[in-house]
């Protein structure tokens, strides 16, 4: 059998460059060999959109169709939506006695979403414990790994601490230890230089933009602030458009060229910004190409995400079984 993998995203809107080096590359990279299960977790979109379900509802779709944008292949890989499996809410249930609140005060992840949503002491309880939901979700499926951006690397560490505990508790080795597999950037900076791109921060180039909508955010992104003439030397550290050049632009040598051209001056920013456009585009417009191609077939979607949820029903429904007879439960 092959290894499994676990992994997904909140449907709170299109995914964007940060995901993809985040994660979406390792998985079409690894589907081949590994039987991939790829969630939509509509239902932790709603921990902090409660009040805006439909916001939710309709980027389930577009989620659907960025994962077949990059080349995550319905035959390799199951698509399916979190709130369809109704096993993955009791699982959360069980494994929520096995979490103090302290320590779910203490993950990170959640730390910097509080701050970044700016919500004090108004914290929706389903956010603060969706980390024991997404447990639920990756344990359900027996993940051996998880795709995951470096942030969700504390998610990963406390979804192994409630498998052994469920393990040490109840004397049955139903859960395995679970790894965490960081893209190739850890993590994207957003056009305005910002820690990381976001779409709640309005600072992202997502995978379906067009062409135009490339070439205006280029424009837009964060260069040195002092490089005010071009025969200005500039900063290369901190400069978006090097940051993106570097992660992106597949000639290497030529983008250390320029770094070294910046930095003694008589190269402007303008060049650098027509250049990235260039690298962003020639990447960005096959997946865009097909992206369209699916979503003129939005039949042909819904019933990957029906057949898809069906499937990944049944692995859940098995799992919860186990669980259920390891505590004893199964009446």
């Amino acid at each position: 059998m092959k290894p499994i993998i676990l992994t997904g995203d909140r449907p709170t809107g299109p995914l964007h460059l940060g995901h993809y080096v985040g994660s979406l590359q390792n998985r079409v990279k690894l589907q081949p060999n590994y039987q991939q299960y790829l969630i939509i977790a509509d239902s932790q979109a709603l921990t902090d959109n409660y009040d805006n379900p439909g916001l939710v509802r309709d980027n389930v779709m577009q989620v659907a169709l960025d994962y077949l944008a990059v080349g995550l292949d319905p035959k390799e890989s199951t698509f399916f939506i979190q709130s369809q499996i109704p096993e993955l809410y009791e699982l959360t249930c069980y494994f929520l006695n096995l979490v103090s609140v302290a320590r779910l005060e203490r993950n990170p992840t959640i730390k910097d979403e509080v701050r970044q949503k700016n919500m004090k002491d108004a914290i929706p309880a389903g956010f603060f414990c969706y980390p024991v939901s997404q447990a639920a979700d990756i344990l359900a499926f027996k993940a051996d790994l998880v795709p995951a951006g470096e942030d969700q690397n504390p998610m990963i560490e406390q979804t192994n601490e409630i498998a052994k505990r469920f393990n040490f508790l109840y004397k049955q080795d139903v859960f395995k230890e679970v790894k965490s597999m960081v893209g190739s950037v850890g993590r994207l900076p957003g056009i305005d230089g910002k820690a990381k791109m976001s779409k709640s921060l309005g600072n992202a180039i997502f995978i379906g933009d067009s062409a135009d909508e490339i070439t205006r955010k280029v424009r837009l992104m964060y260069t040195d602030p002092n490089h005010l003439k071009v025969s200005d030397p500039g900063t290369v550290e901190g400069n978006v458009v090097f940051d993106f050049l570097t992660i992106f632009d597949p000639n290497k040598a030529e983008v250390e060229e320029l770094k070294a051209h910046y930095r003694r001056g008589g190269l402007g920013d303008g060049v650098l910004k027509k250049r990235l456009t260039d690298v962003l585009e020639n990447m960005i417009a096959p997946m865009r190409q097909r992206r369209e191609q699916y979503q003129n077939d939005p039949e042909y979607v819904r019933e990957i995400l029906r057949v898809g949820t069906a499937n990944a029903r049944q692995v859940a429904a098995q799992t919860l079984s186990e669980v259920k007879s390891a505590m004893g439960i199964n009446y």
